[in-house]
């Protein structure tokens, strides 16, 4: 069946005026003439049988229709070209896999360990792209994302589905010179002591310093005062240089504590309600290549399944 798709000359020269609502810099950047590209413009609505653009003072603004067109055609010879990219660079062999992915977790565990995957797959590229909430799979150009979330949050994730990779425990760590006050000597501390130290709150868990003092049966006014960051890269930096205790899944300052920028402050982890999985497109066709890449994952996830080991001050 003959497919209705307009030429690609066309919808390339579409996305270029819809990217500068302008004909005129649209042709710059194709090296064409303003009008062949009003003329590509003008073969395009009369395929579509839809005004994309109207005409001003000015020059030209994207009607409503030429709007939502336009951002579904960006999206669609973007992933064209990185198709295009990949083929040119296998010549053919091996296969590239498109991830989103939670960035800490992504620069923090699964960097380190993707040199093995290299090794098992080397003419397979991996391209990462950050995400840290659910998006939809049919509007993104991925092929799997590794989330940290509850597991209502991925039951609530339409069209999908989840591969639990690990759990993820939190720990109270600080820099060492928060721990060296005359009345603490550079130890780890006491819950009821934590309270009373400057707390870093990580903004997308409002509730975790509350969840951990709860645990500990600790009465903790300030649970929710204190510096809010998003990611937790930026929390583990913001507590190495001194500005307060974070509450942190070990797996994440595994580095930090063996370099000693980061100590535990109290010794008291909390298993926290989030996990960490791989949620894919929920589809019978799964391509072999991630299927491999899922059953890889998985096995890296279990072996480092053990929290790291912390030695006191």
């Amino acid at each position: 069946m003959r497919r209705k798709i307009p030429p690609l000359q066309t919808l390339v020269c579409f996305d270029a005026a819809a990217r500068h609502e302008s004909y005129t810099r649209a042709a710059q950047e194709l090296a064409l003439t303003q009008s062949a590209v009003s003329r590509q413009i003008g073969t395009l609505e009369a395929f579509l049988g839809v005004a994309l653009f109207r005409r001003t003072r000015h020059g030209v603004a994207l009607t409503a229709s030429g709007a939502a067109y336009a951002r579904q055609i960006t999206k669609r010879l973007e992933a064209m070209e990185r198709d295009t990219l990949d083929a040119m660079a296998h010549q053919g062999e091996g296969g590239s896999l498109s991830l989103a992915a939670v960035p800490t977790f992504a620069t923090r565990w699964l960097m380190p360990r993707l040199k093995g995957f290299a090794a098992l797959q080397p003419d397979v590229v991996v391209h990462i792209e950050t995400r840290t909430r659910p998006f939809l799979f049919a509007d993104a150009e991925f092929d799997a994302a590794l989330y940290a979330g509850t597991p209502a949050q991925v039951e609530n994730w339409a069209g999908t589905r989840a591969l639990m990779l690990m759990h993820e425990d939190v720990v109270p760590v600080c820099s060492p010179s928060l721990l060296q006050s005359p009345g603490r000597k550079g130890k780890p501390v006491a819950p009821a002591a934590i309270a009373q130290m400057p707390l870093l709150q990580q903004s997308t868990r409002p509730d975790g310093w509350r969840q951990w003092f709860d645990a500990q049966q600790i009465d903790a006014p300030n649970a929710r005062g204190g510096p809010r960051y998003e990611l937790f890269s930026i929390l583990a930096a913001a507590a190495s240089h001194g500005l307060g205790v974070a509450l942190m899944p070990t797996m994440l300052v595994a580095d930090e504590l063996a370099r000693g920028e980061l100590v535990v402050a109290c010794a008291r982890p909390l298993s926290g309600e989030r996990n960490y999985y791989l949620v894919t497109p929920e589809r019978a066709d799964q391509r072999p290549l991630l299927k491999f890449f899922s059953d890889w994952l998985l096995a890296e996830a279990q072996r480092s399944a053990a929290p790291p080991k912390t030695v006191p001050i």
